[in-house]
């Protein structure tokens, strides 16, 4: 098999990956506020740090979603590496 049919079926394997997680995350980290007694979720936008309070009760659920955020990064980055080498075996 070529090097090309590898790269595109990891391809197209990346981009279901991401496909699958594009509906349930959330950008930031979430970290319990040493003056308060709750969690807040913190990101930038705009280059301002945002914070916004998140309740008790939803803190395990944006702790997976802030997670699977990181994870979709990741994925980013790597099918931008794929799809590098395909554009640089395609012009070849």
């Amino acid at each position: 098999m070529a090097r090309l049919d590898i790269l595109k079926k990891q391809q197209a394997r990346l981009s279901e990956d991401i496909a699958a997680m594009l509906d349930s995350f959330v950008i930031g980290s979430v970290a319990r506020s040493p003056s308060m007694s709750g969690h807040n979720l913190t990101t930038k936008v705009q280059g301002k740090t945002v914070t916004r309070y998140v309740r008790k009760d939803l803190v395990p659920k944006v702790l997976e979603m802030s997670g699977r955020y990181k994870k979709l990064w990741s994925l980013m980055q790597e099918l931008s590496k794929v799809n590098f080498e395909i554009l640089r075996l395609e012009q070849s």
